[in-house]
């Protein structure tokens, strides 16, 4: 089957169309800066090299059609018609308690995930807004909502509930939910068939550590705790998110700033992190050189997101009882060997040993542990499109 992947945000439109009869990747860009006079769609030519078309000021119906129009053009497309899309699968950030899986979306479906706007305020309208733009430009073409949350509704209450007063939980739904759950559910899946094992009996520890990072405990391939939570700002430390603080903080600053909730929202997600406590930047890149150039904040910083790191790996290790694999993931878990070598040191007391020489490995499949390693730890890129395109082919085969 062609199954055209996307993943609408609130100014952009990422996609990839997949043939899920040999996984390939026959089309993929994005339409950005979408609403604004400037926005454009970006995409990578059959030759590998990259293109741009200006789109102007549309919004995502206009950014969707010139995706679709762009597949079949005659010249850059790779499909005659709308017709060889067999389906369309959507990335859906929240789901919070109503979807443990991915699901075929009916109004009553688009109905549900419109409950869950409030939890997620940025994300939820802007996947909402690539459904109804299938919808109208090709009503006939069945969707999959695929939820970022769901592969977490596994975990325990001990595990998802947070210590408020109860109502808060029954009344508004407060909870952990995590996030990135696409991610931990392919790359747990995937390293079990890298290694040639199966998952039942593995206690796995999946890093997606990006610009946004999480961590997951799988045990017998099912999450059983994970680092973000209610929103993705709790856990690691990230690129601009602030992670874990004491909430108590957080009304010390209020108070003394006089700050309103719409500018500590915007604080504690688009200024902290890297970015806050380095000064420089959310980018690792930028961090790496200025740690390179003896930059003292961004040796600080990089201090504390490796270590932030190592802690929840320890903690997930304690809880499960122990840990047979270690997977890194995401842009900087795939690519910045430095980290891996860093996070894992300290983890030597429970047997970790890591291959210098084969960690310099970026962006590809590779056990980077030693062979007397105690624990496997394993580089495994992320495929989250792959994920939401073989969802969806099983539902719509349903």
């Amino acid at each position: 089957m062609k199954i055209l992947v996307l993943n609408c945000g609130s100014s952009s439109v990422k996609y990839k169309l997949i043939d899920t009869s040999s996984d390939a990747v026959l089309a993929e860009g994005g339409a950005e800066k979408i609403g604004l006079a400037d926005g454009f769609l970006k995409y990578k030519k059959a030759d590998g090299s990259k293109a741009i078309i200006e789109l102007g000021q549309t919004d995502h119906n206009g950014a969707v059609k010139a995706i679709l129009n762009l597949l079949t053009d005659p010249v850059e497309g790779c499909i005659k018609n709308y017709a060889e899309i067999d389906a369309v699968g959507h990335r859906v950030v929240h789901g919070a308690e109503k979807f443990s899986q991915s699901v075929l979306i009916t109004d009553e479906v688009k109905d549900m995930i419109k409950q869950c706007y409030d939890l997620a305020p940025l994300h939820n309208p802007a996947n909402m807004t690539g459904i109804e733009a299938i919808t109208a430009l090709m009503p006939e073409v069945p969707q999959v909502a695929v939820f970022d949350t769901a592969f977490h509704q596994t975990m325990p209450a001990k595990s998802f509930m947070y210590a408020l007063p109860y109502k808060y939980y029954t009344e508004d739904g407060v909870r952990r939910y995590g996030f990135h759950g696409t991610s931990h559910r392919y790359v747990s899946q995937r390293v079990c068939e890298f290694l040639g094992i199966s998952p039942v009996g593995q206690k796995i520890i999946t890093c997606h550590i990006g610009n946004g990072g999480s961590i997951t405990a799988v045990v017998d391939g099912k999450s059983v705790d994970t680092s973000m939570g209610l929103t993705p700002t709790e856990g690691l430390m990230m690129g601009t998110r602030v992670g874990d603080v004491d909430p108590g903080a957080l009304v010390y600053l209020m108070l003394k700033h006089n700050l309103s909730a719409t500018e500590l929202q915007k604080i504690i997600n688009k200024e902290s992190g890297m970015l806050g406590t380095s000064e420089i930047s959310s980018d690792m890149r930028e961090i790496e050189a200025a740690v390179e150039a003896k930059n003292p904040r961004a040796c600080l910083g990089l201090d504390m997101y490796e270590q932030r790191i190592t802690k929840y790996i320890g903690a997930y290790a304690a809880e499960m009882g122990g840990v047979d694999i270690i997977v890194f993931t995401g842009g900087v878990g795939e690519n910045q060997c430095s980290l891996r070598s860093n996070v894992c040191a300290p983890l030597a007391f429970m047997g970790v040993e890591i291959d210098m020489e084969v960690n310099k490995v970026r962006g590809e499949e590779k056990v980077i542990s030693t062979p007397t390693s105690k624990v496997k730890v394993v580089v495994i890129p992320t495929d989250e499109e792959l994920m939401i395109a073989r969802d969806t082919e099983a539902i719509v085969k349903k």
